[in-house]
């Protein structure tokens, strides 16, 4: 799922058994096989099961699109202990913290603080249909959105556009691009 010749890197900064037994259990209670998620996720079956038996530290594009798949935001994959301040999530080229989850009666959104390296770039997969992502910079300049018509922001400016195609991050320029990232999740 990474679009560049970047190395991925470890999704998260903890230990990813909790993760896999509840991906595992969201798997179960849905009656997917282990090998139909793998294929509607896009991601290796050795993968997803190394991720489920907690023997594999996967990237942020992988945990996205298992989730999406799954059809919960990524906060109920993480779980309460993993997502506690300070918590980092990488993709290939963002780093993310989850800040906050809120739960409304409509809908679940996930707060992010966001550093996109300078010159760094990665298409994270769709999530499910109707989620929404929003970003607003504070330092550098960010080109983001759909990966067939990403928009660019500065500090100080906002982005929307509903996120259940490909989308794109990428820092233009030579400075850090520092953010946050408010992803919206419609419940079914």
């Amino acid at each position: 799922m990474e679009s560049d010749s970047q190395t991925p890197r470890p999704a998260l900064e903890s230990n990813t058994h909790d993760i896999g037994l509840r991906i595992r259990q969201l798997r179960e209670e849905r009656g997917m096989s282990l090998s139909e998620l793998a294929r509607r996720a896009g991601v290796g079956k050795a993968t997803l099961s190394g991720l489920e038996n907690g023997t594999r530290n996967p990237t942020l594009e992988t945990l996205w699109s298992v989730t999406a798949e799954l059809g919960v935001p990524l906060a109920v994959a993480l779980g309460t202990a993993p997502a506690a301040p300070g918590t980092t999530i990488r993709g290939t080229a963002v780093a993310a913290v989850l800040l906050e989850v809120f739960e409304e009666r409509e809908a679940t959104y996930e707060l992010y603080r966001l550093t996109v390296p300078a010159g760094a770039a990665q298409t994270s997969p769709a999530h499910h249909r109707g989620v929404t992502e929003h970003i607003t910079v504070f330092a550098g300049t960010l080109r983001v959105g759909p990966a067939d018509r990403p928009l660019t922001a500065g500090p100080g400016e906002h982005i929307s556009w509903v996120s259940d195609v490909p989308h794109s991050y990428e820092a233009l320029g030579t400075q850090d691009v520092h953010a946050t990232l408010l992803i919206r999740y419609p419940h079914r």
